[in-house]
């Protein structure tokens, strides 16, 4: 079995965000860095699949500059077998039909039976990469799974709907799944599965040979949410409640005369 995760580095959402000088992104000089959480689930979900199914192998996928190697040596530990990094020192500049464009591209030949992502990116949040990804592969896409099982090419999932609901699907491989936040438990890589990490391959591409889409947008500004004043509280009985307000319309807007 041969499988794909594909992972982000994010910056750690404890850290204090600055727009940066072309204004069309965050800065990132003193940022800390981790693995998108969503993704950790994709990458616990891959190495279990690996550990029921035996023969199964598992390559790692990362778009970005060389810092992102450290994040992809955590999913080595964890029990990934190769990483492929996608080198690119302007991965902020690109739209999710770019990044899906060129895991599409590095995918298309090397049948994989199983492509997991995590649902969407903690910076970017956009959940689209996923399933384009399935898209440009003319494969299933089967989106927030919060449950995965898998027995002789047959995958069934529970996905998590709005409200909470639980839906049950049934596919076969290959597929991409889209991996939501509680569908295991990450492991901890051991201290040994760390230095072993450190032997696993870890090839770099460049971008230029993959990059075959076209982005259709573009980011033209980012910034922080305005602040705004805070509401007003009024009391008093109903009818009185009534005229204060009427008042406060009629100051505020020039509306009411």
């Amino acid at each position: 079995m041969n499988v794909l995760v594909c992972i982000k580095q994010v910056p750690d959402m404890e850290s204090k965000f600055r727009v940066d000088a072309a204004g069309t992104w965050y800065d990132t000089t003193e940022l800390a860095w981790r693995m998108n959480e969503y993704d950790e689930y994709a990458v616990e979900q891959a190495v279990r699949l690996k550990e029921q199914v035996k023969d199964a192998d598992i390559t790692v996928l990362s778009i970005g500059s060389d810092k992102v190697k450290e994040t992809m040596k955590k999913a080595l530990a964890m029990g990934c077998d190769r990483g492929a990094h996608i080198a690119d020192d302007n991965v902020s500049g690109k739209e999710p039909c770019e990044i899906a464009g060129v895991i599409a591209e590095y995918a298309k030949e090397k049948n994989f039976d199983v492509i997991f992502t995590g649902m969407q990116s903690q910076d970017r949040g956009s959940g689209q990469v996923g399933v384009l990804v399935a898209e440009m592969l003319t494969l299933p896409a089967v989106t927030t799974i919060v449950d995965f099982v898998y027995s002789d090419g047959r995958i069934e999932v529970k996905r998590e709907l709005e409200g909470g609901i639980k839906a049950k699907v049934a596919f076969t491989s290959p597929a991409v799944v889209t991996c939501q936040l509680g569908l295991n438990t990450p492991r901890y890589p051991t201290l040994p599965n760390i230095m072993k990490a450190k032997k696993k391959e870890l090839l770099s591409i460049p971008i230029k040979d993959l990059l075959k889409v076209d982005a259709r947008q573009h980011t033209d500004k980012v910034y922080f949410p305005e602040k705004k004043g805070g509401g007003l509280i009024i009391e008093g009985e109903p009818a009185e409640l009534a005229d204060k307000l009427i008042q406060i319309l009629k100051e505020k807007t020039g509306v009411l005369a």
